[in-house]
C-alpha cells in the first residue's frame, strides 16, 4: 500500500482522537486499537462509567503501544474537552437526525481542510458508540455533525452496520488515503431540520472553540433561560441536548466565546442571579 506523504498525514495522525463511548468488550477495544496502530494513530480515549478492560484488550496484536497511552473517562464531556471539531459516527437506521449527516469521504475531506486552515492547531474527535446501541441522542448533542459509512442495503435486514473494530479501521483508512481520491465525495441528504450550512462552515467557525468552552457556555445559557423563565414558557426548546446542539450551530470561536460568556453573566447580574 502506498501512503500519502508524511507531511500530509502527520497533522491528521497527531490531531485526531478516537473516542469509544460505552465500549465494554475487550476484543472490540483491542481491534480498534490495532486499527489505530496499523494506520499510525495513537490517541485513544474510552468513556465508560465502569472500569475499562484495557488489560484484557492488550492481548490484541500490535495494540500495546496505543493501549498503554489510552485514557479512561467517566463522561463524554471530559473526554472531548480539548477538541474543536467533534464528529459522531452512526449507521443511521431509524434514528431521527438533528445534525448534518455526511458520508465518510466528505467528512474526511473537511477534516483535512480544517487542519490545513488552522495550521494543525485543531483537535478532531471521532466518536464511536456502544457496540449494541451506538451513540445516544444526548451523546450526539456534543457533535458538530454526524458521519456514516456508505454500505449496501440488503432486503430483510433492518439496517447495515459494522462492528466497532471494522468501523474504526474504515474511518482511519479514509482519513489517511490520498486526499485527491476523497475530494469528489458528495453529501448524504440532510434531515429537514438540520442546518443548511455544510461542514466546511462548521469546521472554520464552530470548530475553533473547544468543547470545554462550549460546555461552559451551555451552562451559562441554561442559567439565563431559567432566570428569564424561558424554560417555563418554552419548555420544548430547552432540552439540554437541544441547547447544546444550538450552540454548536451558532458558530463560536475562541475570540467570541469570552464575549458571549460576558453577555450571559451581565444578564444574570441584571436579574440578580450573578454566575460565579
Amino acid at each position: 500500500m502506498i501512503e500519502p506523504a508524511a507531511s500530509h498525514l502527520d497533522p491528521i495522525r497527531q490531531n485526531t482522537t478516537i473516542v469509544l463511548v460505552r465500549a465494554r468488550n475487550p476484543a472490540n477495544i483491542g481491534a480498534a486499537a490495532r486499527a489505530m496502530h496499523d494506520f499510525g494513530f495513537s490517541s485513544l480515549r474510552v468513556v465508560n462509567e465502569f472500569p475499562v478492560p484495557f488489560q484484557a484488550a492488550r492481548s490484541a496484536v500490535d495494540a500495546s503501544a496505543v493501549l498503554a497511552s489510552a485514557t479512561s473517562h467517566t463522561t463524554l464531556a471530559e473526554a472531548i474537552a480539548d477538541c474543536t471539531l467533534v464528529l459522531g459516527t452512526t449507521a443511521v437506521g431509524e434514528r431521527e437526525l438533528r445534525h448534518e449527516l455526511l458520508q465518510l469521504p466528505q467528512a474526511a475531506t473537511h477534516i483535512r481542510s480544517q487542519l490545513a486552515s488552522s495550521n494543525a492547531s485543531a483537535r478532531i474527535a471521532l466518536l464511536f458508540g456502544s457496540e449494541k446501541t451506538g451513540l445516544s441522542n444526548d451523546e450526539l448533542s456534543f457533535c458538530h455533525a454526524l458521519v456514516t459509512i456508505p454500505m449496501a442495503q440488503h432486503s430483510g435486514i433492518r439496517h447495515p452496520s459494522m462492528n466497532l473494530g471494522q468501523a474504526v479501521a474504515v474511518c482511519l483508512w479514509e482519513l489517511v488515503r490520498d486526499s485527491a481520491e476523497g475530494s469528489a465525495a458528495s453529501s448524504m441528504p440532510r434531515n429537514p431540520g438540520s442546518p443548511a450550512s455544510s461542514l466546511s462552515g462548521v469546521a472554520t467557525e464552530m470548530g475553533d472553540a473547544d468543547s470545554a468552552t462550549l460546555e461552559r457556555l451551555h451552562g451559562a445559557l441554561t442559567e439565563v433561560l431559567e432566570a428569564t423563565e424561558y424554560t417555563r414558557r418554552h419548555a420544548a426548546n430547552c432540552d439540554p441536548a437541544h441547547v447544546r446542539r444550538l450552540l454548536r450551530r451558532v458558530g463560536i470561536d475562541p475570540i467570541d466565546a469570552p464575549v458571549w460568556m460576558g453577555i450571559f453573566r451581565q444578564i444574570l447580574w441584571k436579574l440578580g442571579r450573578e454566575r460565579r
